[in-house]
């Protein structure tokens, strides 16, 4: 457990068992606030800055660490690169645990790049896929793996990093 202080965590709420939000059974941080406001949003109570609550980190560590069945966390929103320094304490310990980190993004992977903040570098290297771009409505389609819109990636940061280029995340079970 680490004692670092760090930055508050505002959510909209957690979801313990989720088998849509990334490979696997899955515990679900839905994060409070979201810049892009996407027109057919799935989650628009999650866009006000001021909503949701202020979440006790350490509360939501020991749900993830008592879920046996949990191969890894989903970072869901609202927009979590905003709150990226907030979540470094849980995407470190949940490493730490062996399990998978997923992360879900408003922004292209590109623009995370290019932001010059640690905290969302950080997550980026801690990630082991991220979904990015916004939600299109134009673009909606539901037979996607993990995604909403045809204009959004699921990209494999681990193959991506080794290749230096975006790799895209191909699920186990697309071929069947």
């Amino acid at each position: 457990m680490s004692n670092t202080v760090c930055p508050k965590l505002r959510i909209a709420g957690t979801l313990q068992d989720s088998i849509v939000d990334g490979p696997g059974i899955r515990y679900v941080i839905f994060t409070q606030g979201c810049p892009h406001h996407c027109l057919g949003c799935h989650n628009p109570e999650t866009h006000d800055f001021t909503g949701g609550r202020e979440a006790d980190v350490e509360e939501i560590l020991q749900a993830i660490r008592e879920n046996p069945l949990a191969a890894g966390v989903t970072f869901s929103g609202g927009e979590p690169f905003v709150q990226a320094e907030a979540l470094l304490q849980i995407a470190e310990e949940v490493k730490q645990m062996g399990k998978h980190l997923m992360v879900y993004t408003g922004y292209l992977y590109e623009e995370l790049l290019r932001m010059e903040r640690p905290g969302v570098q950080r997550l980026l290297q801690l990630a082991d896929i991220l979904v990015d771009g916004p939600f299109v409505l134009q673009e909606r389609d539901l037979t996607l793996t993990y995604r909403g819109s045809g204009n959004q990636r699921v990209i494999d940061l681990g193959k991506t990093r080794e290749a230096g280029e975006v790799v895209l995340y191909r699920s186990e079970y697309e071929d069947l």
